[in-house]
């Protein structure tokens, strides 16, 4: 196995649990996706939820909701009543309005317009008491060897959602090699320009790990191409937690053959109470 291994081991570890430590902070954000109350998919037929005031529907590529006697969205900081027009939102965009109680989410997934109401008090969320991780350990970060394709290829994944795909531009692969094994994985771009993200499941899924996807975030290639793979800090994504995400699912490649027994594992959320124990 190739590691890269810090100099410091108490800095290793303190920074390890200052990333897992913001983690948490954002998954139990006031409106994160441990605070989603339903996932609504929109149609030209107006449709009234549970969870969200007035009546929605999709109309030639814009989201209308029209509002009854009492009801009001909080739009960029102004009071709306009456009818309002969203859009056209771009696949994967999206944005938040203000309701009483909470915030909705009006997003695009797989060339439809979806509605997700979000509540502090969700109790998902209330009851979330962290995720589980393996203990960090230096002998998970790897060196690998970024190549790039000779042009972006669109690849196609499922979804957390049965019936949905998303198409993402995979600009190269990574390999890299684990007990002498030599390995692969497709990457796609990350959020940090020139960054990449790695979707993958390997032995561990279903068993300690969530089954359908983990993912790991990959700091841009060096002059001479190599990147580092900290499997410590694989995470889970948001259908780890909640049924009403629509997270991409590994392409067929990033299934990898072995058991990374590193980084987040399988939520509270998802155990059974014999595996709590």
């Amino acid at each position: 196995m190739t590691t890269v291994t810090p100099t410091d081991s108490d800095t290793f570890t303190r920074d390890w649990a200052d990333w897992h430590r913001r983690r948490e902070e954002a998954l139990s954000d006031p409106h994160g996706f441990l605070a989603v109350t339903g996932l609504h998919w929109l149609t030209p037929q107006p449709q009234r939820f549970p969870d969200a005031p007035g009546q929605w529907h999709t109309d030639e590529n814009v989201v209308v909701v029209t509002l009854g006697d009492g009801e009001a969205i909080t739009v960029a900081g102004r009071r709306v009543t009456g009818r309002h027009t969203f859009g056209p939102i771009a696949e994967r965009g999206g944005g938040v309005v203000g309701v009483d109680g909470g915030v909705v989410e009006i997003a695009r997934r797989g060339g439809r317009d979806i509605l997700r109401p979000r509540r502090p008090d969700h109790p998902l969320r209330v009851a979330h008491r962290g995720t589980p991780a393996y203990p960090p350990t230096p002998q998970w970060v790897l060196t690998g060897r970024y190549v790039p394709f000779d042009v972006p290829r669109p690849t196609t994944v499922g979804a957390a959602v049965e019936g949905l795909e998303h198409v993402y531009d995979a600009p190269g692969r990574i390999e890299f090699a684990l007990d002498g094994l030599p390995l692969s994985l497709t990457a796609f771009d990350g959020i940090a320009p020139g960054s990449l993200s790695v979707l993958f499941t390997d032995t561990t899924a279903g068993v300690t790990t969530y089954p359908a996807v983990r993912s790991l975030a990959v700091a841009a290639p060096d002059e001479h191409g190599l990147v580092t793979l900290d499997f410590n800090r694989a995470t889970n994504l948001p259908c780890a937690y909640t049924d009403f995400a629509t997270c991409p699912l590994p392409p067929a490649e990033n299934r990898l053959p072995v058991a990374v027994e590193a980084g987040e594992k399988l939520p509270y959320e998802r155990q059974s109470p014999s595996a709590q124990s």
